[in-house]
């Protein structure tokens, strides 16, 4: 048992459950060299630590002769590539027809292009970019492929999901709204694409009152066909909190201030294809409260034992709708993990970063407002500043991109549009 309490340290930083899930495998390997069929091993720490690692001088010997042959392949093939060049060379001084090499036989494929062809396929082999496998069915080659270890894991890992099973990501530490921008589903995009993307920097006061609040926002516009360079976009604007729009300076600006339509001042010219352009971009500041789109009320008050801490969000407005939401609060170090009362929604505690992670999926017009209740030694101001990090897909100004149609004739052109709300800062002091 002692051993047992030893061994847990070993591989995991603090005794907690998601630190224990994360190393569960190194646990049950080395508890497998405690105790076999009941009883008990005749090992110390130092000999579980490297019965676990598996250090193996033959596997060492084998990887050593696996990349001697290696390299002998790789010689060999620039050798058969010199032998190739050779011959292709002699027989053009001599005006013959190169002869066929390898598998193909010279009555299958012959001619300088062929042997061109395999020549270069070998030579690019010795590239670090990859390249495609050789089209001869030589044993050299297959010295090449190793080192797809990585690719056998991934293989292996998505069996195992394909069979109903429950992966665990290894990067489960990372905020969810992180986890949103790395694994964002795919958009079906149309020769005509637009992104419209807003990001806002607000920091509150512990009492109410908003410091600042900055918004910015851009419409890119992605053009994928040249069919489609010459078009104009329609724009409906139907903010009322005073934002402050500009335009790129191809952009005919009494147009888009007359008609609210986006268009090049010179009609008969395209916009660029294949590449993003910014065609629009807005900003809003301000310190008026009534603009906040998500309030959050920290309220931590001292107890016999430490603090109860109090929060609650409320979503200003209606019309938005967050996604992965995840509200972060500092917490005091060294004081152990905090006592939920009532929570709505899921937590988080980071014991390394020492912050308590409050996990909300959606918060929109049937989801408003919700509290978390939580108690734990500590002063008032050791809860602040409080963090906020979110996702929408509808942006917090309300303009958009209603239609597409071509400079001539008017005619509707087929468009996608990927909108994005995001938090550069949401501080709460």
């Amino acid at each position: 048992l002692r051993l047992f309490s030893r061994v847990i340290p070993e591989y995991c930083r603090a005794l907690e459950e998601n630190e224990i899930s994360e190393h569960c495998f190194d646990l049950i390997f080395a508890f497998d060299e405690i105790v076999a069929l009941g009883y008990r091993e005749n090992v110390n720490l130092a000999q579980i630590r490297t019965f676990t690692e598996m250090d193996s001088h033959e596997e060492k010997v084998f990887r050593a002769v696996r990349e001697t042959q290696e390299r002998e392949a790789k010689a060999e093939m620039r050798r058969k590539a010199k032998e190739l060049q050779q011959a292709r060379r002699d027989a053009e001084r001599q005006g013959k027809k190169a002869p066929g090499f390898g598998g193909f036989g010279s009555s299958a494929v012959s001619g300088g292009s062929t042997a061109a062809m395999i020549t270069e396929t070998i030579i690019e082999t010795d590239k670090p970019k990859v390249a495609p496998a050789p089209a001869r069915p030589s044993g050299p080659s297959k010295a090449l492929k190793l080192g797809a270890k990585g690719k056998e894991v991934d293989n292996f890992v998505d069996k195992l999901k394909s069979e109903g099973e429950t992966i665990m990501s290894s990067n489960m530490g990372k905020r969810t709204s992180e986890a949103t921008k790395v694994h964002a589903p795919p958009i079906n995009m149309e020769s005509v694409h637009m992104k419209i993307e807003e990001k806002i920097t607000l920091t509150c006061g512990r009492d109410g009152g908003l410091q600042n609040m900055e918004l910015h926002g851009m419409i890119m516009l992605r053009i994928s066909d040249d069919k489609f360079g010459r078009i104009r976009l329609h724009v409906e604007n139907e903010d009322k909190k005073g934002v402050q729009l500009q335009t790129h300076p191809n952009v005919d600006k009494k147009l888009f201030t007359a008609e609210s339509l986006i268009g090049l001042k010179n009609p008969e010219k395209s916009f660029p294809v294949n590449s993003d352009v910014g065609v629009l971009k807005w900003r809003l500041q301000t310190t008026e409260e009534s603009f906040i789109p998500l309030t959050i009320n920290c309220w931590p008050s001292e107890s016999g034992n430490g603090c109860d801490v109090n929060i609650e969000y409320e979503l200003q407005e209606d019309n938005l709708e967050l996604n992965d939401v995840v509200i972060t609060i500092p917490l005091p170090s060294g004081v152990g993990a905090p006592v939920i009362g009532e929570i709505d929604g899921e937590y988080r505690h980071d014991s390394r970063r020492n912050t308590l992670e409050w996990c909300l999926p959606v918060i929109d017009a049937k989801n408003k407002s919700g509290s978390l209740e939580f108690s734990i030694p500590g002063q008032p101001n050791d809860f602040f500043p409080v963090q906020v990090s979110f996702i929408s897909k509808k942006n917090y100004c309300n303009i958009q991109v209603t239609k597409v149609t071509q400079v001539d004739g008017n005619s509707p052109v087929r468009f996608s549009t990927e909108t994005t709300f995001l938090v550069d800062k949401y501080e709460i002091l």
